[in-house]
């Protein structure tokens, strides 16, 4: 049953008497669930019990460390459809969706318990000391990745699950260390205490410090402004829209001591499809991206929001088939009327922009809440004449560039910020004749793919989802994936430091048996 309440470590709690509901789009109306929100009070308690916890999570070996994740993936599964039924009530998304990402975020967790249990993740470098060197001494250097201390953690609005609670922020942060706070995302709330319940039983079963784990409520901003501000806080994961993430930037480089904040803020993912593919076969691609874009109700941070081109009749052909078969689908609830909003007044703000033509518009009668699929198309020149053109719009939405050449082409991709994924539909001939258009696409991207579509993101140690700014706010880390990990730690030097007092990872013996770069070779 749904308290409602904050889970502050081991308890519950609500000391405040500010509440909200969340609300179920498909019905149109709000649940039955009434939630607390975080008091100021409450706040300081979750963190200063998180910064405790620390002292002693940090220390406890990663086998342990798995065997808490590997519990949080079954008592996630244990909630049975409990979990299904309030996502899907508070999400709008469908059953299978539910069950699908279910499966992610406990998959998620397992790896990041495998990793733990290999151990080399922490990136033990052994320099021995050369006391006999001439004409200087060489310290004894050794080096290896600690975690960072307390992490908030935002929940995101398009994944419930795999995004939010028990995410990978929060499993890759829980595996290097760090104890965390998740801030609960209001439109999905009961989901979060759910699955919050499930952590801290898993962390109770497996004698984890109390504070390893909270969830707080929140439908504002303050508490979150609160958490980001706390001097003990070291570090923030945030995926969501550019302003949020910004937002959140911002407040964490104001601090007396500025922490990092991973913000993964969204993409328009351009797709470049080559005159080889649309020769071969463009009715395929063009049918295979209208499945993409409407997936979800283009509600995913991957979704193929710009398509590029080089102007002729097969270009035209192709944007003709996209139309058609985007219409063809029944478009879906999103997530929430604020979503559905904010959506509609995007789309019809582009749609009424200088040179740009609505090929695509679902005129027929829908529910509340149901986004209509829109496709526009719009010349190379245009577009590079109007950056309100390169601004996401999310949902099942995207726009058609045709460019005179591959020179505009290729002028058209200098342009664009960072994304999280581009694409190129072609042939192998194609990286030859169009070697710079590719080049300048992999410049601006985490992710590049060859013949594919980018919704779907691969949980995996090879997974980039991040890019240049304004895609995340630091290209070199990837929120998916067990790189993931690399976010929330440090890395600290032991010098002339005696060898039974090292870390375990950097003593002589390797108690560990992992793989250690020792005097420039690997070895374990």
């Amino acid at each position: 049953m749904i308290s409602g309440k904050n889970i502050i470590g081991n308890k519950l709690s609500k000391q405040g008497d500010v509440t909200y509901k969340t609300f179920n789009p498909k019905t149109n109306k709000e649940t039955d669930f009434t939630f607390y929100e975080a008091t100021s009070v409450e706040i300081n308690e979750a963190v200063e019990l998180a910064s405790e916890a620390y002292k002693v999570y940090k220390d406890i070996s990663g086998i342990k460390k798995a065997g808490f994740l590997e519990a949080i993936a079954l008592e996630i599964e244990a909630l049975g459809d409990e979990l299904i039924e309030t996502y899907c009530k508070e999400s709008g998304l469908p059953e299978g969706r539910a069950r699908g990402e279910r499966g992610r975020t406990m998959g998620q967790l397992r790896a990041f318990a495998a990793l733990l249990k290999e151990g080399s993740w922490v990136e033990a470098v052994i320099e021995k000391g050369q006391p006999d060197r001439e004409p200087m001494p060489k310290a004894d250097i050794r080096k290896m990745l600690f975690p960072l201390g307390p992490v908030v953690v935002f929940g995101a609005s398009n994944f419930p699950l795999a995004f939010s609670t028990a995410g990978g922020d929060t499993a890759s942060a829980l595996a290097a260390g760090c104890p965390v706070i998740v801030k609960s995302h209001p439109m999905h709330s009961g989901t979060g205490e759910l699955v919050s319940m499930a952590i801290i039983k898993a962390a109770q079963q497996t004698g984890m410090p109390n504070g390893v784990f909270s969830n707080l409520n929140s439908s504002g901003f303050e508490v979150g402004q609160q958490l980001v501000k706390h001097p003990k806080v070291k570090a923030v994961g945030f995926t969501g829209s550019l302003h949020g993430g910004m937002a959140l930037y911002k407040l964490a480089n104001e601090r007396d001591e500025p922490i990092p904040v991973f913000a993964e803020m969204g993409s328009i993912n351009p797709v470049v499809i080559f005159p080889s593919a649309l020769e071969a076969s463009g009715q395929v691609w063009a049918t295979k991206y209208a499945s993409s874009i409407t997936m979800g109700a283009g509600q995913f941070c991957t979704n193929p929001g710009l398509v590029l081109g080089i102007k002729g009749e097969q270009m035209d052909a192709f944007a003709k088939t996209l139309s058609q078969e985007i219409l063809k689908l029944e478009p879906t609830s999103m997530l929430h009327p604020n979503i559905y909003g904010k959506y509609t007044e995007g789309k019809n703000d582009l749609s009424g922009q200088d040179g740009v033509t609505v090929i695509a518009d679902y005129t027929k009668e829908t529910s509340a809440n149901v986004a209509r699929p829109t496709i526009l198309k719009v010349s190379g020149a245009k577009f590079l004449a109007n950056a309100k053109l390169h601004k996401e719009v999310f949902g099942p939405f995207s726009v058609i560039v045709s460019c005179k050449d591959a020179a505009q082409l290729e002028e058209v991709l200098n342009n664009l910020e960072g994304q999280l994924t581009g694409t190129i539909l072609g042939n192998e001939k194609d990286f030859a004749t169009y070697g710079n258009v590719v080049d300048t696409l992999q410049s601006r991207v985490g992710r590049i793919l060859f013949n594919g579509v980018p919704t779907g993101v691969e949980v995996c140690s090879s997974m980039v989802h991040g890019g240049p700014f304004p895609a995340s706010t630091d290209a070199r880390f990837t929120s998916v994936g067990t790189s993931a990990i690399k976010r929330w730690v440090r890395p600290v030097s032991f010098q002339d430091w005696p060898n039974k007092f090292l870390p375990k990872a950097l003593q002589d013996e390797n108690p560990l048996g992992i793989v250690r770069l020792e005097e420039g070779s690997y070895t374990n």
